[in-house]
């Protein structure tokens, strides 16, 4: 299985446009997106091409391939007009022998792990690319498709095969990898 990770558009069509180019290229199974999909939020800028309606269209289109965790700026209006769910604050996945929990990142993260984690934790919300060893599991984060930090480029992972693979949303480019078996 091959699963394409993003988080945290914010409301940005320009940038989520983008990310459905990379979508078409890269062909995954699923895409997983880890909230903060449509509203910016109190603490940051407008993102660039900020157009939550497209960005309403442009995710409806791929209903049927999305799974989404609840965001801090996600809420019950969002999904209102989403066709598909949004609302769950984690879960867990368990892909090519590989145990992997879910969630946003601002209840539960790498300093504040959910309760019994093991394997991997995936979270946005930083808005920083990051591969981290902790006690008892790696955490990761995809970085951010709109609203990059600390430096960062936009980007999305990639899951396939066991290996954790973090690309450029502009060129597609691999730039950090992970392998987890």
């Amino acid at each position: 299985m091959k699963l394409m990770i993003a988080s945290d558009i914010h409301g940005s069509s320009l940038y989520c446009e983008k990310l459905m180019e990379r979508y078409e290229e890269e062909r995954p199974d699923k895409l997983l997106l880890l909230g903060d999909l449509l509203y910016h939020g109190p603490r940051n800028d407008l993102p660039d091409g900020y157009d939550p309606k497209r960005v309403i269209d442009l995710l409806n289109e791929k209903k049927d391939v999305l799974l989404c965790i609840r965001g801090n700026c996600d809420c019950d209006v969002d999904q209102m007009v989403l066709q598909f769910p949004i609302m769950a604050d984690y879960a867990f996945l368990h892909i090519d022998g590989v145990d992997i929990y879910v969630t946003h990142g601002h209840v539960y993260n790498q300093n504040k792990p959910m309760p019994g984690v093991k394997g991997y934790l995936l979270c946005g919300h930083t808005h920083v690319p990051c591969v981290e060893e902790c006690e008892g599991f790696t955490y990761l984060n995809p970085g951010s498709v709109s609203i990059p930090k600390n430096g960062s480029k936009r980007s999305y992972m990639l899951l396939e095969d066991g290996v954790f693979v973090w690309k450029d949303l502009e060129e597609g480019k691999v730039y950090m990898e992970h392998k987890a078996i």
